[in-house]
């Protein structure tokens, strides 16, 4: 790994990124592409009502939110991050639209989703803080 590529940043922010891309690149790669969740496939079935069409976008899903992490972990663009935030809560406003009996699940998509916004928002400021050094 290149730490030069961190170079200057704080520990707070390059801690932000590695949880921010650990988290995506495991939602992408476990429970849609290692163990394809049954819940997953629900979520999309709310709009992609064909089982067979649905399971190839949770698929497609998995490798676009791995790509993201690993864009997350890298990236010097602030406005990434805030897209991250947006993106996080209209999930977390589909999931209420969807099947709002997950947001009172232990570890549910709501306390997930803000806990990664709030940490976007932490990165998009600490990296603000990084490139005015």
């Amino acid at each position: 790994m290149d730490l030069n590529r961190w170079k200057g940043e704080s520990v707070s922010l390059i801690l932000t990124r590695i949880a921010l891309a650990f988290s995506w690149i495991y939602q992408g790669a476990v429970p849609k592409l290692a163990c394809m969740s049954s819940g997953e496939i629900e979520l999309v079935g709310f709009v992609i009502t064909t089982y067979e069409l649905a399971c190839a976008m949770v698929v497609w899903m998995g490798y676009g939110e791995i790509i993201f992490g690993a864009f997350l972990l890298f990236t010097r663009r602030r406005w990434v991050f805030i897209m991250n935030s947006v993106f996080l809560t209209l999930l977390v406003v589909y999931v209420a639209v969807a099947d709002p009996g997950l947001l009172v699940l232990p570890f549910n998509p709501l306390t997930l989703n803000v806990a990664l916004a709030v940490l976007s928002f932490v990165a998009f400021i600490e990296l603000k803080k990084s490139m005015t050094l």
